[in-house]
């Protein structure tokens, strides 16, 4: 990446919300996995072991950083699905096959979708708590380039 491109990077990441940075590591999860996945298909062995363990690093962050005081269910239930992913991630690298990934990536878009629903959802209740209508230019997280 060229010099713009990084300082456009770490702007971005220095001025977003925790929200924000949590859609972005989705992105970045969902991003890796696919590679992964190329990897595998294209028989770049280096390169799958490369970008499963960027994978692991974000969904082990995921399950190291949840509050289980707010909602205990809700934190033991992602846990056990973090675990569950990690597991699989496993598989895949030592299995080398596609399947679990695909799997993993399946579930991890979803996850995705869900809490970037939720913020949406979240966000528009504190608009209307506080009178103020919608916005009409949403300058909230989008990412560069849709996952593969």
């Amino acid at each position: 990446m060229n010099g713009y491109v990084n300082q456009y990077l770490t702007n971005t990441v220095k001025s977003a919300s925790p929200e924000q940075l949590m859609l972005m590591l989705y992105d970045g999860a969902i991003k890796f996995v696919a590679l992964g996945i190329q990897a595998i298909e294209n028989g770049v062995i280096d390169k799958r072991a490369y970008y499963i363990n960027k994978t692991s690093a974000i969904i082990s962050e995921f399950a190291a950083t949840l509050d289980h005081s707010v909602n205990p269910k809700l934190a033991e239930d992602l846990d056990a699905l973090y675990r569950y992913m990690l597991k699989r991630l496993l598989d895949a690298s030592l299995a080398n096959d596609t399947a679990p990934l695909i799997e993993v990536k399946k579930m991890l878009s979803e996850l995705r979708a869900t809490w970037a629903q939720a913020i949406d959802i979240k966000k528009q209740e504190i608009r209307e708590k506080a009178g103020v209508a919608p916005s009409t230019s949403d300058t909230d997280y989008k990412p560069l380039a849709v996952a593969m």
